[in-house]
Formats: structure tokens, sequence, C-alpha cells
């Protein structure tokens, strides 16, 4: 009898567990043919005297066979992007699942992998709001390794520094959210990987 209780809690424990995992709702995987370009799957680039190249790695991953490596030379003045989603400047760079089919206030933030090297970096997340007003996150390279980063809607500011052409500006974080980059941030130089994007369930 004990056995088949025990059992019976393992398998309730199982479940719930199995479900809580499925509750996130996975983005972007980044397991396509990594390239720039206009007919490309990745929007990078930079200005300025900064530098990034983006490749695919399928030694350091956290999941499915492949991760995005993001190597980089941020200098004083300079920028750097690399973006995947809707509405970039390249044809191939959409999400697994489009904004529109998102039940977005069901999600609280993003989260992704991110494979550290303890550099200090300071690297920028930044979203695309519907209204084309880019958003931040800041976080730092201060751990080695893979670690998941949580990054919660409540916790983006509006970029100061610059915004699209075309946003409004309302100061307002608008959905469906269309397309995220990372920006590793001046003075700083090195390899920074990142894995598995997903949306955080409430």
């Amino acid at each position: 009898m004990k056995n088949i209780y025990a059992g019976f809690i393992f398998l309730i424990t199982l479940t719930i567990s199995s479900f809580a995992q499925a509750e996130d709702l996975l983005i972007d995987d980044f397991e396509v043919l990594l390239s720039g370009g206009k007919e490309g799957t990745v929007d990078f680039g930079s200005g300025n005297g900064s530098r990034v190249q983006v490749v695919a790695d399928r030694e350091v991953k956290y999941s499915g066979e492949q991760s995005i490596k993001i190597i980089y030379e941020a200098v004083a003045g300079g920028y750097m992007w690399v973006a995947r989603g809707f509405g970039l400047d390249v044809n191939n760079s959409s999400w697994l699942i489009t904004p529109e089919k998102i039940d977005w206030p069901n999600y609280y933030g993003f989260s992704f992998y991110m494979y550290g090297s303890n550099s200090k970096t300071k690297i920028a997340f930044d979203i695309k709001d519907d209204g084309n007003e880019m958003w931040r996150f800041i976080i730092e390279d201060n751990f080695k390794g893979w670690k998941r980063i949580i990054c919660p809607f409540k916790e983006f500011f509006a970029r100061f520094d610059w915004q699209p052409d075309n946003s409004d500006r309302n100061l307002n974080l608008d959905f469906p959210i269309k397309s995220f980059q990372f920006e590793p941030l001046p003075e700083a130089k090195g390899i920074v990987y990142f894995d598995k994007v997903e949306l955080v369930r409430k």
C-alpha cells in the first residue's frame, strides 16, 4: 500500500511539474541557419567604431543543437544590435510564434539563457513595442556558465538615448511586443552566448 501511495504522489508531482514547465512560452530557440543581410535570419550591425559578429555555436549550447554566439567589441560612443522578431530589416528573423497569436496578459516578462564569463560587461536586452518604441532591461555578465535571466515587463524602461523615427514615444509599453535585441554596452570586448528565449507565465 505504501508503495502504491508513494507512486501516486510521484505521478501527481511529475504531472504538476510537467504542466508548470509547459506554462512558459518558447518564442525563439535559434535553431535556424544564423545569418545576416536582407535575406538573413538575424538583424545585426554596429557603428561608430563598435564591432559585432553573430554565428551559431554547436559546442556551447543550453538546449537543442546550437546557441547564438555574439562576438563583440563595444567602444565609447559606439553601438551595436543583434535582433530577432518582426518588423526588422531582414526577411527571415521571425520567432516561433507571431506576436498577434500571443495572449500577452498571461505573461509577466521575457526570459533567456545566457552563458556568462564573468566579464562584468553590461548587456542591454531591448524590446520593441507595438508603437515601435524601444524599451530596455540591463543585465551584467557577473557569472560563469549558463544562467536563466528573467526580465519582468515592469522593470523595462523606455530608451532615452535613441528611438526609431517612427516610434510613438508615448512612454507606455504597448502590446504586442514585436522584437527583441541584445547589445553589449561600451566599453567591453568579448564573447557571449544566448539560448532559449521564452515568455514567463504569470
